[in-house]
């Protein structure tokens, strides 16, 4: 990078010299001519910037849209996809997400049963939820896409939770 920018300032220099050498031999109109060109030209080239800024506004305005509706549709389609059922056994659970699922022990399922149904309001209860999940299951993270405790998807969670298993 700093080759290519050493490089970009030798040229710039052998202009502006070149130039400087040339500025005596001018008359005035021909002085006038390059002034006008150069006022013509730094505008342009302050159009280009502006240009490439609202374009990139653009861009991350668009993608910020488009994430937004993807992960709308996503929330969405999640509380459907998302489900807990049991082994033959009964000695393990599978939470199945999209086209993959992961394996939960009987105990872990207790201890997440107990979690989510323990008193508290909605924010204490998902907290506690991610705090475990983060200590003990971190692969979850990886299988079912959380961002922190306020994410929509820990919320479809617990309510998957609560709606496939009973307290005792």
């Amino acid at each position: 990078m700093a080759k290519k920018k050493s490089k970009t300032d030798a040229v710039r220099e052998s202009l502006a010299k070149e130039l400087r050498s040339i500025i005596p031999k001018l008359d005035s109109e021909g002085l006038a001519f390059l002034v006008e060109q150069s006022r013509i030209h730094l505008y342009n080239m302050q159009v280009q910037e502006l240009n490439k800024a609202a374009h990139a506004a653009n861009s991350a305005s668009s993608r910020k849209a488009s994430i937004a509706k993807a992960k709308k549709a996503d929330v969405s389609s999640k509380k459907t996809s998302l489900r807990i059922e049991g082994s033959e056994t009964g000695s393990s659970y599978y939470l199945y997400y999209r086209n993959s699922n992961l394996m939960f022990s009987r105990g872990e399922m207790a201890h997440l049963v107990k979690l989510v149904n323990a008193s508290g309001t909605d924010m204490e209860i998902r907290e506690r939820l991610y705090n475990w999940i983060e200590r003990e299951r971190r692969d979850i993270f990886a299988f079912l896409p959380i961002a922190n405790k306020f994410d929509e998807q820990l919320k479809v969670l617990v309510k998957t939770i609560k709606k496939s298993f009973k307290p005792r």
